[in-house]
């Protein structure tokens, strides 16, 4: 899967780490709920680290589509709440 992260490039990520990404996504989806500021910054944090430690970094040079697009680590949380499905950021 090729996720991207908004401002930073283009990252691919094995399948086999969806169930930490969805736990994470589930956890930034009840903090928004809650308006819990501290909470979303500290997991979209998270999140993002996951993804960039799980994944391989594609080159610049090398553009493929996203398959899902994460915000960048300074969003908003209404920015997020507006970039949100009901499924989260993370397709379950």
């Amino acid at each position: 899967m090729i996720v991207r992260i908004m401002g930073e490039g283009q990252v691919r990520l094995g399948d086999e780490h969806l169930a930490e990404l969805n736990a994470l996504d589930d956890e930034l989806l009840a903090e928004m709920e809650d308006g819990d500021e501290e909470g979303f910054r500290r997991t979209l944090g998270g999140l993002l680290d996951a993804v960039r430690r799980l994944g391989s970094p594609l080159p610049d040079a090398e553009l493929a589509p996203s398959e899902l697009i994460l915000p960048a680590p300074d969003a908003s949380l209404d920015e997020v709440r507006e970039m949100l499905n009901d499924d989260g950021l993370i397709p379950g």
